[in-house]
């Protein structure tokens, strides 16, 4: 047998001893590590119920955001389709007082032979009709002896023109324009000076 140093046993056992000692602190470091992964996973676990939380009242909330804009959409348009249906019903609640009158001149016609009355009443139904559409924004377009205007006239026929200033202006109206709140809604039918 040989004899071993005991220099070389020392080293042996100091040796033997720092692997001990970096196995202890490897081991300590594992089970911090260990310990600190657990912790991470955990937090990891709450963040994510946190966020799931959110998530779930953030997608809630956006459902009933949608619902709610589609209500408001379907609403508004059966309120714009009764507009439509029924938008005219005032003008034409406002019209009847003018066919009451049309109605009683039409029953007063038959039993009168007075002209001048018949003539008079007729001129009075006229003037409340044209005051009724004066108030609704309806107004005639004025046209003898105005410039042709294509975006107010449509012009029917051309004569010559009686005198050399009244070439290129109307000269009769055949039939009365209008305009609602300044647009045309009927072109003045015209006779045109060339």
């Amino acid at each position: 047998m040989s004899k071993m140093n005991p220099n070389k046993k020392k080293e042996t056992s100091l040796n033997d001893e720092q692997q001990r000692n970096e196995d202890a602190t490897n081991l300590q470091e594992e089970q911090t590590n260990a310990a600190e992964e657990t912790d991470a996973s955990d937090n990891v676990s709450d963040e994510l119920e946190t966020l799931k939380k959110k998530y779930n009242e953030l997608n809630d909330s956006h459902l009933r955001l949608m619902a709610e804009f589609d209500n408001y959409r379907k609403r508004t348009l059966r309120e714009k389709s009764e507009l439509i249906k029924n938008g005219g019903e005032k003008a034409l609640v406002e019209l009847l007082p003018v066919i009451d009158d049309f109605e009683r001149a039409l029953q007063n016609i038959q039993a009168s032979d007075d002209v001048k009355a018949i003539i008079e009443g007729v001129e009075l139904i006229y003037n409340k009709f044209m005051s009724y559409l004066s108030q609704q924004g309806v107004k005639a377009i004025e046209a003898v002896g105005k410039p042709f205007d294509t975006e107010m006239f449509e012009a029917i026929a051309t004569i010559p023109a009686p005198e050399p200033e009244m070439k290129g202006k109307v000269l009769d109206c055949v039939q009365t324009g209008y305009t609602l709140n300044d647009k045309v809604i009927r072109h003045a039918k015209v006779v045109v000076g060339e």
